[in-house]
Protein backbone atom coordinates (compact mmCIF):
# COMPACT_ATOMS: atom_id res chain seq x y z
CA UNK A 1 0.00 0.00 0.00
CA UNK A 2 3.32 2.34 0.20
CA UNK A 3 5.96 2.08 -1.86
CA UNK A 4 8.69 4.11 -1.28
CA UNK A 5 11.99 3.83 -3.57
CA UNK A 6 15.99 5.82 -2.92
CA UNK A 7 14.00 8.40 -1.46
CA UNK A 8 16.32 11.57 -0.76
CA UNK A 9 15.52 14.74 0.19
CA UNK A 10 18.13 17.93 0.46
CA UNK A 11 17.41 21.12 2.00
CA UNK A 12 20.40 23.07 0.67
CA UNK A 13 23.45 21.08 0.87
CA UNK A 14 21.98 19.41 3.99
CA UNK A 15 20.73 15.95 3.00
CA UNK A 16 17.96 14.98 5.47
CA UNK A 17 16.80 11.81 3.34
CA UNK A 18 19.67 9.97 2.04
CA UNK A 19 17.96 7.14 -0.03
CA UNK A 20 15.58 5.12 1.75
CA UNK A 21 13.57 2.62 0.57
CA UNK A 22 10.44 0.65 2.01
CA UNK A 23 7.15 -1.08 1.49
CA UNK A 24 4.43 -1.28 3.96
CA UNK A 25 1.68 -3.62 2.88
CA UNK A 26 -1.64 -4.38 4.02
CA UNK A 27 -2.30 -5.01 7.94
CA UNK A 28 1.49 -3.60 8.89
CA UNK A 29 1.93 -1.36 11.72
CA UNK A 30 5.45 0.29 11.15
CA UNK A 31 6.97 1.74 13.71
CA UNK A 32 9.13 4.59 12.46
CA UNK A 33 11.98 5.34 14.50
CA UNK A 34 15.46 7.37 15.19
CA UNK A 35 16.83 10.27 16.84
CA UNK A 36 16.51 13.86 16.74
CA UNK A 37 16.88 14.81 13.00
CA UNK A 38 17.65 11.63 11.84
CA UNK A 39 15.09 12.36 8.78
CA UNK A 40 11.70 10.54 10.51
CA UNK A 41 9.34 13.92 9.78
CA UNK A 42 10.74 14.78 6.87
CA UNK A 43 10.24 11.17 5.08
CA UNK A 44 6.36 11.05 6.19
CA UNK A 45 5.74 14.76 5.00
CA UNK A 46 7.23 13.58 1.42
CA UNK A 47 4.85 10.31 2.02
CA UNK A 48 1.90 12.77 2.70
CA UNK A 49 2.89 14.98 -0.30
CA UNK A 50 3.43 17.84 1.92
CA UNK A 51 7.10 18.29 0.66
CA UNK A 52 8.33 16.97 -2.61
CA UNK A 53 11.50 14.54 -2.97
CA UNK A 54 14.60 15.71 -4.35
CA UNK A 55 14.93 12.23 -6.10
CA UNK A 56 12.94 9.12 -5.36
CA UNK A 57 9.39 7.74 -6.07
CA UNK A 58 6.52 7.44 -3.66
CA UNK A 59 3.56 5.20 -4.71
CA UNK A 60 0.19 5.04 -1.91
CA UNK A 61 -2.30 2.55 -2.96
CA UNK A 62 -0.93 2.83 -6.63
CA UNK A 63 -0.99 6.68 -7.32
CA UNK A 64 2.42 8.59 -7.34
CA UNK A 65 2.21 10.93 -4.89
CA UNK A 66 3.70 13.77 -6.93
CA UNK A 67 1.91 13.05 -10.42
CA UNK A 68 -1.14 12.09 -8.71
CA UNK A 69 -1.13 14.18 -5.25
CA UNK A 70 -4.81 14.61 -5.12
CA UNK A 71 -5.45 10.56 -5.54
CA UNK A 72 -2.86 9.46 -3.29
CA UNK A 73 -4.36 12.27 -0.42
CA UNK A 74 -7.36 11.10 -0.46
CA UNK A 75 -6.44 7.55 0.21
CA UNK A 76 -4.39 9.08 3.27
CA UNK A 77 -4.86 10.09 6.56
CA UNK A 78 -2.46 12.29 8.50
CA UNK A 79 -1.04 13.11 11.83
CA UNK A 80 1.67 15.79 11.92
CA UNK A 81 3.09 16.76 14.75
CA UNK A 82 1.99 19.32 16.67
CA UNK A 83 -1.46 18.63 15.59
CA UNK A 84 -1.99 22.20 14.34
CA UNK A 85 -5.90 23.09 14.09
CA UNK A 86 -7.82 26.28 14.09
CA UNK A 87 -7.69 27.53 16.96
CA UNK A 88 -11.38 29.41 17.94
CA UNK A 89 -13.05 26.45 16.24
CA UNK A 90 -14.59 24.06 18.34
CA UNK A 91 -14.11 20.19 17.75
CA UNK A 92 -17.64 19.79 16.20
CA UNK A 93 -16.56 22.67 13.68
CA UNK A 94 -13.47 21.34 12.56
CA UNK A 95 -14.64 18.16 12.38
CA UNK A 96 -17.16 19.21 10.11
CA UNK A 97 -14.90 21.05 8.35
CA UNK A 98 -12.52 18.15 7.55
CA UNK A 99 -15.65 16.22 6.71
CA UNK A 100 -16.23 18.89 3.80
CA UNK A 101 -13.20 19.46 2.99
CA UNK A 102 -12.96 15.10 2.28
CA UNK A 103 -16.23 15.70 0.25
CA UNK A 104 -18.57 14.15 2.75
CA UNK A 105 -21.83 15.46 3.32
CA UNK A 106 -24.92 15.28 5.01
CA UNK A 107 -25.74 11.79 6.50
CA UNK A 108 -22.20 10.39 5.57
CA UNK A 109 -20.27 13.35 6.77
CA UNK A 110 -22.54 13.01 10.17
CA UNK A 111 -21.96 9.51 10.97
CA UNK A 112 -18.13 9.72 10.20
CA UNK A 113 -17.82 12.36 12.49
CA UNK A 114 -19.48 10.33 15.27
CA UNK A 115 -17.63 7.62 14.82
CA UNK A 116 -14.43 9.37 14.74
CA UNK A 117 -15.34 11.75 17.99
CA UNK A 118 -16.21 8.34 20.23
CA UNK A 119 -13.37 6.60 19.08
CA UNK A 120 -10.80 9.58 20.44
CA UNK A 121 -13.11 10.14 23.15
CA UNK A 122 -13.85 13.69 22.18
CA UNK A 123 -17.57 13.58 23.34
CA UNK A 124 -17.25 16.10 26.95
CA UNK A 125 -15.18 19.29 24.63
CA UNK A 126 -16.87 19.15 21.38
CA UNK A 127 -17.97 22.59 22.23
CA UNK A 128 -15.23 23.82 24.06
CA UNK A 129 -13.36 26.35 21.43
CA UNK A 130 -9.65 24.10 20.90
CA UNK A 131 -8.12 26.75 22.28
CA UNK A 132 -9.02 26.01 25.51
CA UNK A 133 -8.26 22.51 25.51
CA UNK A 134 -5.37 20.34 27.15
CA UNK A 135 -2.41 19.05 25.24
CA UNK A 136 -3.99 15.84 25.03
CA UNK A 137 -7.12 17.07 23.94
CA UNK A 138 -5.78 19.09 21.07
CA UNK A 139 -3.74 15.68 20.03
CA UNK A 140 -7.01 13.58 20.22
CA UNK A 141 -8.88 16.53 17.93
CA UNK A 142 -5.77 15.71 15.14
CA UNK A 143 -6.28 11.71 15.67
CA UNK A 144 -10.12 12.67 15.03
CA UNK A 145 -9.65 14.33 11.98
CA UNK A 146 -6.95 11.69 10.43
CA UNK A 147 -8.92 9.06 10.85
CA UNK A 148 -12.49 10.69 9.78
CA UNK A 149 -12.37 9.73 6.14
CA UNK A 150 -11.28 5.92 7.37
CA UNK A 151 -8.26 5.87 4.77
CA UNK A 152 -6.39 2.85 4.01
CA UNK A 153 -3.42 4.58 4.94
CA UNK A 154 -2.53 6.12 8.47
CA UNK A 155 0.46 8.64 8.79
CA UNK A 156 0.78 9.05 12.28
CA UNK A 157 3.99 11.76 13.86
CA UNK A 158 3.89 10.65 17.56
CA UNK A 159 0.29 9.92 17.89
CA UNK A 160 0.28 9.76 22.00
CA UNK A 161 2.45 13.28 21.97
CA UNK A 162 0.77 14.72 25.47
CA UNK A 163 -1.83 12.85 26.48
CA UNK A 164 -1.82 10.47 29.91
CA UNK A 165 -1.09 6.63 30.29
CA UNK A 166 -4.73 5.78 30.29
CA UNK A 167 -5.32 8.16 26.78
CA UNK A 168 -1.94 6.52 25.64
CA UNK A 169 -3.88 2.79 25.90
CA UNK A 170 -6.83 4.19 24.57
CA UNK A 171 -5.02 5.69 21.56
CA UNK A 172 -2.64 2.37 21.28
CA UNK A 173 -5.90 -0.02 21.22
CA UNK A 174 -7.49 2.14 18.72
CA UNK A 175 -4.56 1.77 16.48
CA UNK A 176 -4.34 -1.78 17.05
CA UNK A 177 -7.94 -2.30 16.30
CA UNK A 178 -7.87 -0.89 13.15
CA UNK A 179 -4.54 -2.34 11.90
CA UNK A 180 -5.95 -5.03 9.74
CA UNK A 181 -7.05 -3.55 6.61
CA UNK A 182 -5.09 -0.47 7.38
CA UNK A 183 -1.30 0.21 6.41
CA UNK A 184 0.07 2.35 9.22
CA UNK A 185 3.39 3.92 10.01
CA UNK A 186 4.41 5.62 13.41
CA UNK A 187 6.81 7.94 14.08
CA UNK A 188 7.82 7.82 17.80
CA UNK A 189 10.36 8.39 20.48
CA UNK A 190 8.57 5.70 23.15
CA UNK A 191 10.14 2.42 22.32
CA UNK A 192 7.07 0.97 24.59
CA UNK A 193 4.93 2.02 21.90
CA UNK A 194 6.63 -0.30 18.83
CA UNK A 195 6.33 -3.35 21.43
CA UNK A 196 2.37 -2.79 22.43
CA UNK A 197 1.25 -1.92 19.07
CA UNK A 198 3.81 -2.17 16.10
CA UNK A 199 4.29 -5.22 13.76
CA UNK A 200 7.74 -3.91 12.22
CA UNK A 201 10.08 -1.56 13.40
CA UNK A 202 12.68 0.68 10.74
CA UNK A 203 15.23 2.48 12.73
CA UNK A 204 16.85 5.40 10.62
CA UNK A 205 20.03 7.66 11.56
CA UNK A 206 21.03 10.39 9.34
CA UNK A 207 18.21 10.31 6.67
CA UNK A 208 19.35 6.14 5.65
CA UNK A 209 17.66 3.05 7.34
CA UNK A 210 20.49 1.06 9.87
CA UNK A 211 17.42 -1.58 10.98
CA UNK A 212 14.43 -2.91 9.63
CA UNK A 213 12.39 -6.02 10.95
CA UNK A 214 9.74 -7.02 13.81
CA UNK A 215 10.63 -5.52 17.34
CA UNK A 216 11.31 -9.45 18.24
CA UNK A 217 14.03 -9.90 15.62
CA UNK A 218 15.52 -6.63 17.00
CA UNK A 219 15.47 -7.50 20.43
CA UNK A 220 17.81 -10.36 19.12
CA UNK A 221 20.42 -8.02 18.58
CA UNK A 222 21.07 -7.27 21.51
CA UNK A 223 22.33 -9.58 24.57
CA UNK A 224 20.32 -7.92 27.04
CA UNK A 225 16.70 -8.04 25.33
CA UNK A 226 16.37 -4.66 25.56
CA UNK A 227 15.48 -2.24 22.61
CA UNK A 228 16.52 0.75 24.02
CA UNK A 229 20.06 -0.77 23.80
CA UNK A 230 19.61 -1.48 20.04
CA UNK A 231 18.19 1.83 19.39
CA UNK A 232 21.52 3.39 20.72
CA UNK A 233 23.62 0.88 19.50
CA UNK A 234 22.17 1.32 15.69
CA UNK A 235 22.05 5.06 15.85
CA UNK A 236 24.14 8.52 17.09
CA UNK A 237 25.14 8.93 20.79
CA UNK A 238 22.90 10.81 22.63
CA UNK A 239 19.91 9.55 20.92
CA UNK A 240 16.63 11.35 22.05
CA UNK A 241 15.02 7.93 23.31
CA UNK A 242 12.17 7.34 26.43
CA UNK A 243 11.98 3.64 26.96
CA UNK A 244 9.18 3.20 29.30
CA UNK A 245 10.07 0.40 30.50
CA UNK A 246 10.47 -2.05 27.88
CA UNK A 247 11.87 -5.33 28.76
Amino acid sequence: MIIIEDLVRRFGDFTAVGGITLRVGKGEVLGFLGPNGAGKSTTMKMITGFLAPSEGRISVCGHDVVEQQFEAQSSIGYLPEGAPAYPDMTPLQFLGFIARVRGLKDAAATKAIDVAVARTGLQGVLEQRIETLSKGFKRRVGLAQAILHDPPVLIMDEPTDGLDPNQKLSVRNLIKSMASDKAIIISTHILEEVDAVCTRAVIIDKGRIVADGTPAELLAKSPTKRLDEVFRALTTPDADINAEAVP
